[in-house]
């Protein structure tokens, strides 16, 4: 199987939308076999305080894993993605509380990072998605 863009952002939404950390290790070694290294990280703020956090949360697990190594353009690719997902829910974010998961995944100079996020006030939530893509 040729692993590109597509296959990559792939990786990063379905590692983002598993339920539990068991899920997430079941999802990881999967990607690993398909040559895609991958992560999740759990995140919960209210939308004020969330895109440093996100973009931090991002580089941290990607870094903790070994999909990225420390290096300018690989933190700044994550970084980049993580933040062009985030301006794709940001419309209904604004004031309100968000809740969910970031999933990174990597390929070659392929990074995909996607936001799955519940947001809400209370138990009055509505569901979101965005992706972001990077070559690094």
């Amino acid at each position: 199987m040729e692993v590109g863009s597509r296959e990559v952002c792939k990786a990063a939404i379905q590692i983002a939308l598993t339920d539990s950390r068991e899920e997430e290790i079941e999802m990881k070694a999967k990607n690993k076999e398909n040559g895609i290294l991958s992560v999740a990280v759990d995140f919960g703020s209210d939308f004020g305080s969330a895109v440093p956090k996100v973009l931090e949360r991002a580089v941290v697990a990607a870094k903790r894993e070994n999909v990225i190594s420390s290096t300018h353009a690989e933190e700044g690719a994550v970084a980049g993605a993580a933040h062009e997902a985030i301006q794709q829910i940001v419309d209904k974010c604004v004031g309100l509380n968000l809740g969910g998961k970031i999933g990174i995944a990597r390929h070659g100079s392929h990074i995909g990072v996607c936001v799955f996020f519940a947001i809400g006030l209370l138990n009055l939530n509505d569901v979101a998605i965005g992706m972001g893509h990077r070559v690094v």
